[in-house]
């Protein structure tokens, strides 16, 4: 890697986003086969055309997500995985903007405008096209001020 690349070091890993139809049905299969409950209540997230919960595990976050509509990009990945499944990973930085230049002069594509949304933790994320990284779609996220 040249050195005149700028710095990125991915913080803690945040959440693994779950694509599914129904955040109650895969909720319910959840508790049922390990016991999890839902630490952040399903909410909408219209900005995205997302519904999303949250479960908390030992070190980290199972984020679902459910669609809000025909528009949604979790729509189009549910035609492609009809039970749904694993949509993404996410990590943590700093800065926001520095690792959003830092995956660019990589040569990594960051998805939509490549300027940073505000996710469901309220903070801003990027995603980085999973083409780029070896086939799977990484959310970069703020760090929230709570870790």
């Amino acid at each position: 890697m040249p050195d005149d690349l700028p710095p990125l070091l991915l913080g803690r890993l945040n959440h693994v986003g779950i694509a599914c139809v129904s955040i109650d049905a895969t909720v319910a299969m959840y508790a049922r086969l390990f016991g999890a409950t839902v630490s952040t209540p399903a909410f909408d997230l219209p900005a995205q055309g997302v519904r999303v919960a949250f479960i908390d595990v030992a070190n980290s976050q199972l984020e679902l997500i459910e669609p809000l509509g025909a528009d949604s990009p979790i729509h189009g990945f549910l035609k492609k995985n009809p039970s749904g499944g694993q949509h993404h990973v996410c990590f943590e930085v700093a800065d926001i903007i520095a690792a959003r230049d830092a995956m660019r002069a990589r040569g990594a594509t960051i998805l939509g405008t490549g300027e940073p949304r505000i996710g469901a933790h309220g903070v801003p994320i990027i995603f980085v096209h999973p083409r780029d990284t070896g086939g799977v779609l990484i959310e970069l996220m703020a760090t929230p001020e709570h870790h």
